[in-house]
Parts: C-alpha cells; sequence; structure tokens
C-alpha cells in the first residue's frame, strides 16, 4: 500500500507544476477540463489499478494463510504486526509459534 501512495505523490509532484505552466496557455473554459482530466488520468486511475493488483496479488494470503486469523495481522496492510513483516503463502513470520487467535470475523482485504 505505500507504494501506491508515493508514487500518487511523486505524480502529483509532477502533475501541479505542468498544470500550473499550462494555465497561461489555455483558455480558462478548457483548462478545468484539462486539469480534471490529467488529474484523474494521471493520479487517481494509475492509483485504482494498482490497488486492484495489490489485492489480487495478496488474495492468497489473506484467505489461505494461518497469518490471516491471527490478531497480529492487519488485513489492510498483509502485515504482521507483531514483526513488522509481511508474510507470503511460503513464509510466516513467527513460523506459526506465535499465533494467537483473532477476533473471529471473516476479513476482506
Amino acid at each position: 500500500m505505500g507504494k501506491i501512495v508515493f508514487w500518487g505523490i511523486i505524480r502529483t509532484g509532477i502533475l501541479l507544476p505542468m498544470i500550473w505552466i499550462t494555465s497561461g496557455y489555455i483558455e480558462t473554459k478548457y483548462w478545468w477540463t484539462l486539469v480534471t482530466l490529467s488529474v484523474y488520468g494521471v493520479i487517481i486511475h494509475p492509483a485504482i489499478l494498482q490497488y486492484k493488483i495489490f489485492r489480487e496479488e495478496n488474495l492468497p494470503v489473506v484467505e489461505d494463510t494461518l497469518c490471516s486469523s491471527c490478531k497480529h495481522f492487519d488485513v489492510t496492510a498483509v502485515l504482521c504486526m507483531k514483526y513488522d513483516e509481511h508474510p507470503t503463502e511460503n513464509y510466516l513470520p513467527c513460523g506459526g509459534s506465535d499465533w494467537e487467535p483473532g477476533d473471529g470475523e471473516k476479513r476482506r482485504i
């Protein structure tokens, strides 16, 4: 998730000066349309696509691993909060030894 936010900030930092420079060359009525479309096309849409990829890549970890039922697991970041590591399908940060039952609710990514 941090990668999505990081690149969103980078794209915003590149887009804002470009929009500011073009404001002197484009009429005001077209400028707002250009700003809206460029913010969506350069910042929002890529972030949505990256989030969908993040969900697809981490869905097996959230649904099929021991970590996903532990109270130390953060489903939004796919992170073991106790060890501050990301579990995978083949790697559990604690090796299963520090697993503690969670709240029992089925969590979704």
